[in-house]
C-alpha cells in the first residue's frame, strides 16, 4: 500500500516545511468545522483504554487478547517453504472447523520471502508475489496453509463476493519486460475451498489494468466497485458492470475472463462527481461529514492501458479524482471506500488525513462519512491518520486500518463518526492490513505488514461505546 514514488510522510513533510496549514493535533476543525472537530476532541471510549502488551507486539483494550496465527519465516506452508512476506488484504469464510483465511502478500522486489512458485499456481515466474489461504479453527488458532496463487505482483488488498471468493489485486502497472514476463496490474479469483480452481491463474483483463487497491461487489447485481491507489494524476474509483445474462457463482468470472471477447467483456466506467451541477473535480473538496454528491459513470476507452494509464486517459472535467484510494468493502447496500490522505503537494485541493465514502447505488450518490484532519504530531496517543484497508463491524461502525506517521492503530469509528483505538503495534511503525471478522463475529483477524505478521484477536465483542473521555 505503500507503492507510490512520493510517500505520504515525505508528502507531510514537505507540508510543514512549506507552511501549507497543518491542523491542530487530533483537531478536523481546520478542514471540516465545528461539529465534526468535537469529535476528535472528545473521542469515544471503545473498548476501553489499551492495555500494552508485555511481549511487546500488540496492545488490545482490557479482556481482549491476540494470537499468532502466522509469520512470515518463521511459521510453514504446507509446502514445507516458509510464510511469505508483506502480509496485506485479507478476505475471511466460513470453514467446518472455523474460518478459512485467503491473505495477500504485497510482494514487489526483494522481499525476504517470496510465495514459493509452485506448479500450476504461478502466473509469472517474474513475480514473487500471491496468495497464501490459512485455515483456523473457532478461537483463531491456525491449523494449515497452503499457496493459493503465485507469480503475482504486489498483492495489495481485494474483496471478498458474494459467492465466497477472494478478489487479490495487484497494485502496479508494470509491464512485461527483463524478468517479468507477463503484464500485471491485474485482479485475480482465488477460491478459499477449492484447491482445483485456483490451478492456472487466470487475470480478470475486464476490471482493466493499473494500479488496483480493493473491491466491492454488489450481491444483487454483480456489479463490481474498484479503488485504484495511484498519483501524478490522482487515482479514480471504478465500477464495472456485468454483460447481460452474466450470473456470478464460482467459476464464472474466470469463465468470463476467457472467452474470445473476455477482455473487453462488460463496461468498466469511471466515477464523475457533481454538486447539484457543479463538476467535483476532486473528492478532497468536501471538507464536512454528510457532504453528498451525485455519481455518473464515464466509459474508460483502452482498460487494458496499452499505451497510456488508465487514469491518463481522461481529459479535464470528465472524472473525479482523489489521492490514495484504499481499501473498500460491501455493507448496508452499498460500497464503503477509504482516501488515506490528500496533500496540496500531490496536486489535492484540500488536505486531510483520511476519508471514509460511502457510494449508495439506489440513489447514484456517493456521502463523506468520516473526515481526519491532518495530523502534526503522529506520535501522540488518540491522533488517528493515514487509514487504508476497512471492514464494517458486526457491532456497529467501521474498523480502520492506520498506514500513517508514527504510532500504528488499528482504529474504529463509531456509528456516531467517533474515534477510538482497537488495537497498538508495539514492535514497530509497520502498518496494519487486511482487517476481516470470523463470520460468527469471535473473532476479528488482522496483519501487520512488516516484518509479516496474520494475528487473531478475541475478547468482549459488543457495540462500542460512545461515551465522552471526561
Amino acid at each position: 500500500m505503500n507503492s507510490s514514488p512520493l510517500s505520504r510522510r515525505d508528502v507531510l513533510r514537505a507540508g510543514a516545511a512549506g507552511g501549507l496549514g497543518i491542523a491542530l493535533a487530533g483537531s478536523i476543525e481546520a478542514i471540516a468545522g465545528p461539529a465534526a472537530a468535537q469529535a476528535a476532541f472528545r473521542p469515544a471510549v471503545g473498548y476501553g483504554e489499551l492495555v500494552p502488551d508485555p511481549a511487546g507486539l500488540l496492545s488490545l483494550p482490557p479482556g481482549f487478547s491476540y494470537t499468532i496465527v502466522a509469520q512470515a519465516g518463521v511459521s510453514l506452508l504446507e509446502s514445507g517453504q516458509p510464510t511469505p512476506s508483506d502480509t496485506d488484504g485479507t478476505g475471511c469464510f466460513r470453514s467446518t472447523t472455523g474460518s478459512v483465511l485467503v491473505n495477500n502478500h504485497e510482494i514487489g522486489g526483494s522481499e525476504p520471502y517470496p510465495v514459493p512458485a509452485l506448479p500450476g499456481l504461478v502466473y509469472d515466474p517474474g513475480a514473487r508475489g500471491g496468495t497464501t489461504t490459512i485455515e483456523v479453527d473457532g478461537e483463531g488458532r491456525r491449523l494449515g496453509e497452503y499457496v493459493s496463487l503465485a507469480g503475482t505482483h504486489n498483492n495489495c488488498a481485494g474483496g471478498i463476493t458474494p459467492w465466497g471468493t477472494w478478489l487479490t489485486c495487484e497494485e502496479t502497472e508494470q509491464r512485461a519486460g527483463g524478468k517479468y514476463l507477463k503484464d500485471h496490474g491485474y485482479v485475480f479469483e482465488v477460491d478459499p475451498h477449492d484447491r482445483q480452481q485456483n490451478l492456472d491463474p487466470v487475470p480478470l483483463k475486464f476490471l482493466g489494468r493499473y494500479a488496483h487497491e480493493a473491491v466491492a461487489v454488489d450481491p444483487y447485481t454483480h456489479a463490481i466497485y474498484l479503488t485504484e491507489d495511484a498519483g501524478n494524476p490522482n487515482g479514480l474509483y471504478f465500477r464495472w458492470t456485468p454483460p447481460e445474462g452474466f450470473r456470478g457463482g464460482k467459476g464464472a468470472l474466470r469463465a468470463l475472463a476467457q472467452r474470445p471477447d473476455g477482455d473487453t467483456a462488460g463496461t468498466l466506467q469511471a466515477m464523475r462527481c457533481l454538486l447539484g451541477s457543479q463538476y467535483v473535480a476532486d473528492l478532497a473538496e468536501a471538507t464536512l461529514p454528510g457532504t453528498r454528491y451525485k455519481v455518473e459513470w464515464v466509459d474508460v476507452p483502452d482498460r487494458d492501458a496499452r499505451t497510456v494509464s488508465v487514469r491518463k486517459q481522461f481529459a479535464a472535467g470528465e472524472v473525479t479524482r482523489s489521492r490514495k484510494l484504499e481499501g473498500a468493502w460491501w455493507a448496508d447496500g452499498g460500497a464503503y471506500f477509504v482516501a488515506s490522505f490528500a496533500r496540496h503537494a500531490d496536486g489535492s485541493v484540500n488536505e486531510h488525513d483520511g476519508q471514509v465514502w460511502f457510494y449508495d447505488p439506489k440513489t447514484e450518490t456517493v456521502t463523506l462519512k468520516t473526515i481526519f484532519g491532518v495530523n502534526p504530531d503522529a506520535s501522540v496517543e488518540g491522533n488517528f491518520d493515514g487509514p487504508d484497508t476497512i471492514t464494517v463491524s458486526p457491532y456497529g461502525g467501521v474498523i480502520l486500518a492506520e498506514d500513517g506517521d508514527g504510532l500504528s492503530h488499528l482504529f474504529g469509528v463509531t456509528e456516531q463518526g467517533k474515534a477510538y483505538p482497537l488495537a497498538r503495534n508495539e514492535l514497530n511503525e509497520s502498518e496494519f492490513a487486511g482487517p476481516a471478522f470470523s463470520l460468527d463475529g469471535k473473532v476479528l483477524f488482522v496483519g501487520i505488514q512488516s516484518p509479516g505478521y496474520v494475528l487473531a484477536i478475541t475478547g468482549p465483542w459488543g457495540r462500542p461505546s460512545n461515551a465522552d473521555v471526561a
